[in-house]
């Protein structure tokens, strides 16, 4: 959860309207508003998926009765990668650490922060930016397939007559179906919705027996969050480990095999005049400090196949700059910034 922090800290009163200073944040220094810029990690996302295989009743005689081939006899559990998703992560950079010195009433003695001393606002409140939540697979409820088994086959002596009965049913349910969709039943339904009902009842008992041949198969959806930093470019960094048997694994656990993230750098060289240009501005500070991210190329891959390929905003390949402080003194400026990155999103004023 994210709180709002709404400061105003102030010396003694002068005359005339004092100017409003913005330095860099001391440790000991209290008179003022200390928020920090972020910088960027990874956040990497994995949905892992657990897979349990119940063996069928009647396995055995799949392939006899139903032609099935390749019945699994044996219980299994084993696990699968179903996506992986990375975003950019907002952490407090500790360079990057100012406060806001109010040395009388200021239109930017307002300022909202996270709960990480991240800005969020001037003079305004931010809404919540929400992030889309994962949809996670769960087991399904499996049919009792008792329900749908005629007298003769909870009567069988054996289970290969059982089995046989069982099939026998498997087929009458498929040619119930079929003369229904045909028009030749001897008893049609009177509607649209009187038919789908039908032929939905009836696929629920064919699937129900089917399964005591073939057997169930439950999937649950695991999601597994990591970070790693963004300081530089970096190349096949191993974030995270996986195994078909164990799941998803801390990157120094080597009971599994590596996922691989990359990241390259795509915001262009600052030239040399530029450099210079920002050497000059940080001799003095007069405004609130925001950062202008970068962009990065970032890559996941596992054995050889990509799961995730996109560009992401990154501050650490950006630059910093100044919204000067005329723009608070003459008319009420609201300002509202991207705690992830810093930026500034949106510049509103009477």
């Amino acid at each position: 959860m994210k709180k709002t922090v709404f400061a105003l800290c102030m010396l003694s009163f002068t005359a005339r309207a004092a100017a409003q200073d913005i330095s860099p944040y001391l440790p000991g220094e209290d008179e003022g508003i200390v928020y920090f810029l972020p910088k960027t990690a990874l956040e990497i996302n994995v949905i892992a998926t657990h897979v349990t295989y119940q063996p069928g009743e009647l396995c055995q005689y799949a392939n006899q009765y139903l032609r099935i081939n390749n019945v699994n006899t044996q219980p299994e559990t084993h696990w699968e990668i179903k996506q992986i998703e990375v975003r950019s992560a907002g952490v407090p950079d500790s360079t990057k650490a100012y406060i806001i010195k109010l040395k009388d009433k200021s239109a930017m003695s307002q300022v909202e922060l996270t709960n990480d001393g991240l800005i969020k606002a001037i003079n305004t409140s931010a809404l919540e930016r929400k992030t889309a939540d994962y949809i996670l697979e769960q087991p399904q409820r499996h049919e009792n397939p008792r329900r749908y088994m005629t007298e003769d086959i909870l009567l069988a002596g054996s289970s290969a007559k059982m089995a046989e009965l069982t099939a026998k049913e498997i087929y009458n349910i498929r040619e119930s179906k079929n003369l229904i969709l045909r028009g030749q039943a001897d008893t049609m339904p009177k509607d649209g919705a009187s038919l789908q009902l039908i032929i939905d009842n009836l696929d629920k008992q064919e699937k129900a027996l089917t399964q005591l041949f073939t057997g169930t198969t439950d999937r649950e959806d695991k999601l597994f969050t990591f970070r790693t930093g963004a300081e530089e470019p970096f190349a096949d960094k191993a974030a995270l480990r996986f195994s078909r048997a164990l799941g998803i694994l801390p990157a120094e656990d080597l009971a599994g095999d590596p996922v691989y993230i990359s990241l390259k750098s795509i915001s262009p060289l600052p030239t040399a005049t530029e450099e210079k240009g920002k050497k000059k501005k940080k001799k003095k500070l007069e405004g609130a400090i925001y950062n202008i991210p970068g962009k990065g190329k970032v890559n996941v891959t596992y054995q050889g196949k990509t799961y995730f390929e996109d560009e992401l905003p990154v501050t650490q390949f950006g630059t910093t700059e100044v919204l000067v402080e005329d723009l608070f003194k003459k008319v009420n400026t609201r300002v509202i910034f991207n705690p992830e990155t810093g930026s500034i999103l949106k510049i509103d004023k009477d």
